[in-house]
């Protein structure tokens, strides 16, 4: 029954466009994020929760396995992009998932058009895909800090002893 719950948050982007435009009939803030989110850790979890903070219904994005392997090595996504909706949607502050195939969510956020748009501390405002589209809108661009000691690239390194 549980599990039925995390499964209807996981969305393609007609199904998730939909449910976007109803939560904004409702007056609901969006906000949108993005990433691998290879091995979730208490940084990610820390990150995301912010972004709720920050509105109504939070969205995540999630990079495709191809795209994770363009953006990030060979050897990654070291979790397969099914485990990483699942595991993201298990998370009592994210409203929505979905996988997107490209190197940046542009398109996305095109179709989506949320209130909100945040990345992590290492994205200056500026920098961030979409930003134009959202500011546009009369929307907000976020870009969240980060919990120092707190990365999957660290993670990979620890565990193979680097």
């Amino acid at each position: 029954m549980f599990f039925d719950k995390i499964q209807s948050k996981i969305q393609g982007r007609a199904k998730l466009a939909e449910t976007v435009a109803h939560w904004k009939a409702q007056g609901e803030r969006i906000v949108f994020t993005n990433g691998c989110f290879d091995l979730l850790h208490f940084g990610h979890v820390h990150y995301l929760a912010a972004a709720r903070d920050l509105g109504h219904r939070l969205v995540v994005g999630v990079n495709s396995d191809a795209s994770v392997r363009r953006l990030k090595g060979p050897n990654r996504p070291i979790q397969d992009e099914q485990n990483r909706l699942h595991v993201l949607a298990s998370l009592a502050c994210v409203d929505a998932v979905v996988l997107f195939e490209e190197d940046t969510p542009f398109d996305l956020i095109a179709a989506l058009k949320p209130q909100v748009l945040v990345k992590g501390g290492d994205w200056r405002p500026d920098q961030i895909v979409g930003a134009d589209l959202v500011l546009a809108d009369g929307g907000e661009v976020r870009s969240l800090p980060f919990v120092e000691g707190h990365s999957t690239t660290g993670i990979e390194q620890k565990i193979l002893g680097k």
